[in-house]
């Protein structure tokens, strides 16, 4: 994995594809995806490497820290000219005297944005971040995957708190920022007070519907990362209706695996003739449609181990063909799959 894109104005080229670490960040928490064991997620993270991929993506709320300690740990003795950009968040806190294995807050009061950073560089073992990035927009409220939660404090307005990200930034603490989840309005906004280097917005050929805000992006020399770009393993074409989640497994309550998954596995099946033709996966085929988005710098991906990365890394190379595209619109609006648009 040779081809790498500038991401946005940062200065930073990054491959296509980066790797993800939600899925390693173990079980006890929540949003998990189950248990998993160390030495196979630091393997992952140096397989990933050893193919090419020079950008990590992390946060503290995976695994309550767990995934950035990885991470350090996997990158310690690499020497630092052939490391990854690390990118990293904030924003998703547990306050004091909360359950720790229930949903964190969204919170981005000063205080709490400088200490997650300071308990970042630590667990990373480094200087300084490559790119720092707000989680979800502060609402001052529990956290809830795909909901706004139960509110227990006033929000900090985000004229403020991308102040704080901008400070963080002149201070020589972190490289580049950017903001998740945030609306297009909400980055016209932000751009008012300081240049968003980057966005991370959820998109796949299931959920398209950040549409909008890739396009603001494009728009405004910002880079774009997409998060979920198979839709948390829905479009690898691994996954069936019969296979049942774990208990302690996020995806078992989303409608995607749920009421949807009908028309989502549907949408998979019309994937896998491209797939054949080219000689890849299934979910090489989606990579590649997510990255031929106008816009769009890179794509995280997720894996456990060494072995799931080789199903799926070669799609940085993947071109998909016009009538390849054509075709995947048109099994989209057939499926009724997912939101948004179907093509650019």
């Amino acid at each position: 994995m040779t081809t790498t894109r500038p991401l946005g104005d940062t200065g930073m080229d990054i491959t296509p594809l980066g790797f993800g670490t939600w899925v390693i960040a173990g079980s006890g928490w929540e949003y998990s995806w189950g248990a998993t064991e160390d030495a196979d997620s630091i393997a992952a993270i140096r397989h990933a490497i050893g193919r090419g991929i020079n950008w990590l993506d992390t946060a503290p709320a995976y695994g309550l820290g767990h995934a950035e300690t990885l991470v350090g740990r996997a990158l310690a003795d690499i020497p630092e000219s052939e490391r990854p950009y690390l990118f990293t968040k904030t924003g998703l806190i547990w306050e004091e005297g909360d359950d720790r294995s229930g949903p964190p807050r969204r919170i981005m009061r000063p205080d709490v944005v400088r200490r997650e950073l300071e308990d970042s560089l630590r667990r990373l073992r480094v200087d300084q971040i490559d790119l720092y990035q707000v989680h979800w927009p502060d609402t001052g409220a529990v956290f809830v995957y795909g909901g706004e939660g139960e509110g227990v404090a006033t929000p900090t307005p985000l004229e403020e708190y991308w102040q704080v990200m901008a400070d963080l930034k002149k201070e020589g603490k972190v490289r580049a920022i950017g903001l998740s989840n945030h609306s297009a309005a909400e980055l016209d906004r932000a751009e008012a007070v300081a240049h968003v280097d980057a966005v991370q917005p959820p998109f796949s050929a299931i959920n398209r519907s950040a549409a909008p805000e890739i396009a603001w992006a494009h728009a405004h020399n910002t880079g774009v990362i997409a998060y979920s770009p198979l839709q948390s393993g829905l479009l690898t074409g691994a996954f069936t209706a019969d296979r049942v989640l774990a208990a302690d497994d996020w995806r078992a309550a989303s409608p995607d695996f749920t009421t949807g998954l009908p028309a989502n596995l549907a949408l998979v099946d019309a994937l896998r003739p491209i797939a054949a033709r080219h000689g890849v996966t299934v979910a090489e085929v989606a990579l590649a449609w997510v990255n031929s988005w106008p816009g769009i710098t890179g794509a995280i991906v997720g894996a456990r181990t060494p072995a799931q990365i080789d199903g799926w890394a070669s799609a940085a190379d993947l071109t998909l063909t016009p009538a390849d595209l054509e075709a995947i619109a048109t099994a989209i609006t057939a499926t009724g799959a997912g939101t948004g648009p179907a093509r650019p």
